[in-house]
């Protein structure tokens, strides 16, 4: 699995920390889609003090139509690779970044579980994916592992560790 050691609170506000950082720095504004971290990610982020100074917007979209609605992703990528997907991650971290004004975006759509894996995409799987105004998404797939919560964590920490990256790329 891509991250055995599952990231305490402690590490989540580091990570969080260092993007914020790392936004100050650039004077760039943050912005997050997701989808199986439930908001998660944004949550770490604003719980710094001071962050409506770099943070944006987050977005949560479960479903298709709030995909379709809120990130401008295409119908038809949904019906044809799914919601878990690296062409539906590549279009919700390019809607976020387009439609809430932010400097540098990431997104994640996963199975979490306990439940909704299937044999091509079992619980675990998780896309996610990053960009920077001007520049080209990006994308990952992780395969995690543990309960619900332990995916979600690990997803939070990915999500937050190429977020810094993407800033002082």
């Amino acid at each position: 699995m891509d991250s055995p050691a599952i990231p305490s609170d402690a590490d989540l506000v580091a990570l969080a920390q260092d993007v914020a950082a790392a936004a100050q720095e650039k004077r760039v504004m943050v912005a997050t889609a997701e989808s199986c971290t439930g908001g998660w990610i944004a949550k770490t982020l604003t719980d710094l003090a001071g962050s409506s100074a770099w943070f944006e917007a987050g977005v949560v979209t479960y479903s298709y139509s709030a995909k379709e609605s809120l990130l401008g992703v295409n119908p038809r990528t949904l019906e044809r690779t799914g919601a878990v997907s690296e062409e539906t991650v590549l279009e919700m971290v390019s809607g976020a970044l387009a439609r809430y004004g932010a400097g540098v975006a990431v997104a994640v759509t996963g199975i979490a579980g306990p439940s909704g894996g299937t044999p091509d995409k079992p619980v675990g799987t998780v896309w996610i994916g990053w960009k920077r105004r001007g520049g080209y998404a990006r994308a990952e797939l992780f395969h995690f592992s543990g309960d619900r919560e332990a995916v979600r964590r690990q997803t939070v920490a990915k999500a937050l560790a190429g977020m810094a990256f993407e800033l002082r790329g």
